[in-house]
């Protein structure tokens, strides 16, 4: 079964062996996404002796480089695609060098700060080589159709497959660590076999959505003129401020999946069951989320799941500190809850993000698909590293003592507090946070729909 559109610049039709094509790549940015998130910053506490606070900065520091080097991404992208009328090359770029410097990140050889050096190197270097792919990657539903309904079934796709590779991370890898005997060992083992699969699933895309034709205009602007031609377009800063906050929240709760597993339900283990519980309904929610939006529309949908989200996260705080098997339960089912409202985060925006992108070449006459998409996952990263880096400063700050597989610590009763608030109240404040933001652009949006109809 096809659709009859047909996208400017492309060759065929919209077809499902396309869509799959283009979808299978998120498996890939799921992946990468997802397990440093969840477990590089427990890796180097609790398997390489790298002090929280140190460990938090190692976390950090990367995505800030790559708040600067996506949007330079996105300008070589959009001249990329004025050379040869394709972004090919950095997707093949990068689906290349990620799998690499990915498995690299978990062979460190060394413990405490020869470790911390070892893991800040290579997560920069992971960190780039995603940014080669993920930006090109995350420009080309705007290229392949200009309807906007068509665009969110391009995301529907996207998602079910984000969601697959995110389940995937957060459920399968911290079992390979346990079956390789834990510790340094178990965690090598992980990334050479989490990025094998990255290698698999990236260059799939990279070389078969060459038959979109990307069209950013006569001439691509550079860096600096593209940013600033980008600041009219305060509807997609709206936008970007709301993902960043609701980002930042999901990424801190990641973070503080296997703390709460080790120190509050009890045992590691539990990570891949609280990690399942949150991010499998999204494989369902995905397309009812997609259908609802249809309804009611995108911005309406998106503020719903928001404030769910917020609601479900405060109520961990009494479900995951009761004790017992009751909060293990009670865990697992509000995690569950939450997974259906992660399901609209995680589709809704990008949804959104095309309609933002077209409007701008509107009002400019020019076409940057390379230049907002570059923004829009500088933010991104930016909202992925400071949740986990938050959380490394609120672990030290409340007394949490690192260690290896070697030498556990048990932890004071202050630091076991703060391993809670920081998987509940403030994943939940974030999210309250970023409604003013969705407000902003849904009053953004009204005046520019106002000024298109004159």
């Amino acid at each position: 079964m096809t659709t009859s559109l047909v996208p400017p610049g492309a060759v065929g039709v919209l077809t499902r062996r396309r869509l799959f094509v283009y979808g299978l790549g998120s498996v890939g940015t799921g992946l990468f996404s997802t397990v440093p998130g969840l477990l590089l910053l427990y890796f180097m506490t609790d398997a390489l002796g790298v002090p929280a606070g140190v460990a938090g900065l190692v976390v950090a520091l990367p995505k800030a480089w790559d708040a600067v080097f996506n949007p330079v991404v996105g300008a070589a992208s959009d001249r990329e695609a004025v050379r040869t009328g394709r972004r090919t090359r950095l997707l093949v770029a990068g689906g290349l060098a990620l799998p690499v410097a990915f498995a690299a990140m978990f062979l460190s050889p060394m413990t405490g700060t020869g470790a911390a050096v070892w893991v800040t190197v290579t997560f920069v270097l992971a960190a780039s080589a995603f940014s080669l792919f993920q930006v090109p990657y995350v420009a080309l539903p705007a290229e392949m159709s200009p309807v906007p309904s068509v665009r969110t079934r391009i995301m529907v796709w996207r998602i079910v497959f984000l969601t697959l590779g995110i389940l995937v991370a957060g459920g399968a890898a911290p079992l390979v660590v346990d079956a390789a005997g834990g510790g340094r060992r178990g965690y090598g083992a992980m990334g050479l076999t989490v990025g094998l699969v990255i290698a698999a699933v990236l260059l799939v895309p990279a070389l078969g959505t060459r038959w979109v034709r990307s069209r950013p205009g006569p001439v691509p602007l550079g860096l600096v003129a593209a940013f600033r031609t980008a600041r009219g377009n305060r509807a997609f800063f709206a936008l970007l401020l709301s993902f960043v906050l609701q980002a930042a929240a999901v990424a801190i709760m990641l973070a503080a999946a296997p703390y709460v597993a080790t120190y509050r339900l009890g045992g590691y283990g539990l990570t891949s069951m609280l990690f399942v519980c949150l991010v499998a309904p999204s494989a369902v929610a995905v397309p009812l989320w997609a259908k609802a939006a249809g309804r009611w529309g995108r911005l309406r949908c998106l503020t719903v799941a928001t404030c769910g989200y917020a609601l479900g996260a405060a109520a961990l705080l009494p479900a995951a500190g009761s004790g017992g098997t009751t909060a293990v339960a009670a865990t697992l089912a509000l995690c569950g809850l939450l997974g259906v409202c992660y399901a609209a985060l995680q589709v809704l925006p990008l949804a959104l993000l095309p309609d933002t992108v077209h409007a701008d070449t509107a009002r400019t006459g020019q076409v940057q698909s390379g230049a907002f998409t570059g923004l829009w996952t500088a933010g991104e990263t930016v909202g992925l590293a400071a949740g986990p880096g938050a959380y490394a400063i609120a672990l030290a700050a409340t007394g949490f003592v690192s260690s290896t597989l070697d030498h556990p610590v048990a932890q004071t009763a202050t630091a076991r507090t703060g391993i809670l608030l920081g998987f509940s109240l403030v994943p939940a404040l974030l999210m309250l946070l970023s409604l003013p933001a969705l407000r902003a652009y849904g009053r953004r949006r009204a005046v520019r729909e106002t000024e298109t109809t004159r």
